[in-house]
């Protein structure tokens, strides 16, 4: 099955400015905004909010 540009491939970086980045999907459709997830930075040690970068 092939991929689409619906969901296209983003990467996530650490509001923490750690330079430690997620890599994730999503879908354009339902979430057309910048997405803000909050996950674990190992470098800081703690959860922080990762937002996606274009």
């Amino acid at each position: 099955m092939a991929r689409t540009e619906n969901r296209p491939v983003v990467r996530l970086r650490s509001t923490a400015r750690t330079g430690h980045t997620y890599v994730t999907r999503k879908n354009r459709r339902n979430t057309p905004d910048r997405l803000t997830l909050r996950k674990y930075d190992p470098s800081v040690r703690r959860h922080v909010d990762f937002r996606e970068e274009r």
